[in-house]
């Protein structure tokens, strides 16, 4: 297992490059070993530009699969029609639009990406990054999933914290001996107030949950700028994001629904 002083947990940044460079920004103050990036990095307006940018960050960081990252590749594996059936989706047409951008260079990043990394942090112990939980990358878990389901969810998991994002609202939750942190989403966060860019940093201190601030309506014109289809949906999410009790309770209806 690698061991570190201190890591960064940067989660769902969905093709944001404002906001990942606010959070890179605020990053040059803290001396973080590693950065995990925790998936659904890519799928959003500006997936070249953000995949460029992490790469320029080096050998600090480790990348875990999103569900979003195995869509993109699969559309873009899938071609001209693949990717024209994701964008007339609304549901997934951040994931053609992404698909339909990148080069065969981000294809083979997104597609090396581990679904676990595990981590001995010092003050901490060991801990196990994922995209949603440890067994799926579509697992829902949020802060009123019943500790039943969560025990089950949690079940055979070695690491006593697990560090997660997927549902794009931070949190901090304890059951039993576990902790379960969600680190928020950087690119398109669940908070209920516009904010800026959600992430965690882990360390000797604890967990701290982090945001950076940036210049929201502008990000939103450079999306625009861009051609990005899917504007309008970014920009309300952005400008005037859902309450996160009524995401959790959406997210939790939707977990219920799944077979």
């Amino acid at each position: 297992m690698e061991q570190a002083t201190r890591v960064a947990a940067i989660y769902d940044v969905h093709g944001n490059l404002p906001a990942l460079e606010a959070i890179l920004s605020d990053l040059g103050r803290v001396e973080s070993d590693l950065v995990v990036v925790g998936g659904d990095v890519a799928s959003g307006p500006m997936p070249v530009e953000v995949l460029d940018r992490l790469q320029e960050v080096g050998n600090r960081v480790r990348w875990v699969r999103g569900n979003a990252d195995r869509e993109v590749v699969a559309a873009y594996d899938g071609g001209p029609q693949a990717i024209e059936a994701l964008m007339s989706d609304p549901a997934l047409a951040m994931d053609g639009w992404a698909a339909s951008r990148i080069e065969k260079r981000h294809r083979d990043l997104l597609a090396s990406f581990s679904e676990r990394v595990e981590v001995d942090i010092e003050g901490i112990g060991a801990v196990l990054f994922c995209h949603a939980t440890p067994n799926s990358d579509e697992e829902i878990v949020t802060t009123v999933t019943p500790d039943g389901r969560l025990r089950g969810i949690l079940a055979g998991t070695e690491q006593d914290v697990v560090v997660c994002g997927h549902v794009h609202t931070q949190y901090d939750r304890r059951l039993d001996h576990k902790r379960v942190v969600n680190a928020g989403s950087v690119g398109l966060p669940y908070q209920g107030e516009p904010v800026g860019a959600f992430w965690a940093l882990l360390g000797p201190e604890g967990v701290e949950l982090r945001r950076s601030n940036y210049e929201l309506r502008g990000a939103v014109e450079g999306f625009r700028a861009v051609g990005y289809p899917a504007v309008g949906d970014v920009a309300e999410s952005l400008l005037e994001p859902p309450d996160p009790a009524w995401v959790a309770e959406l997210f939790e209806r939707q977990a219920d629904d799944r077979p």
